[in-house]
């Protein structure tokens, strides 16, 4: 069974290249618009790891990670913060909230892929 991955970000543009990605990775994919309805397809879903946009309308990616780091069911669920905020600032607070990695965009598929294999600590059977 192929690993189940959320992806988050406000820009659908965003979202389905990275589904594209990852797809041909052998990963499953699930999409939102912004935190609030990923929170919802956690809850619905259970996916195996997020893929998480910082800067979104009506809850932030940070704000995201530290709501599901509070709840016992969600505490170590893999998550990867990926934002183009690059400052050394906006990279602690990401890995503050409890995020596994912090990426910054833009991001290139192996970047990504091999990012997705660490933080689901796979090895490398997914298709290249």
């Amino acid at each position: 069974m192929n690993p189940l991955v959320l992806i988050v970000d406000d820009e659908p543009l965003t979202r389905n290249l990275l589904r594209l990605m990852l797809e041909r990775a052998n990963l499953d994919i699930l999409e939102a618009g912004d935190g609030l309805e990923a929170l919802a397809v956690v809850a619905e879903k259970r996916p195996d790891l997020l893929i998480l946009d910082v800067m979104m309308p009506n809850m932030d990616g940070i704000t995201v990670c530290e709501t599901l780091r509070a709840q016992p069911e969600t505490a170590v669920l893999p998550i990867i913060l990926l934002s183009a905020r690059t400052s050394t600032e906006a990279v602690r607070k990401g890995l503050n909230a409890g995020a596994n990695k912090y990426l910054t965009k833009p991001i290139g598929r192996e970047e990504l892929i091999r990012s997705v294999r660490e933080v689901l600590n796979v090895t490398p059977q997914m298709s290249d």
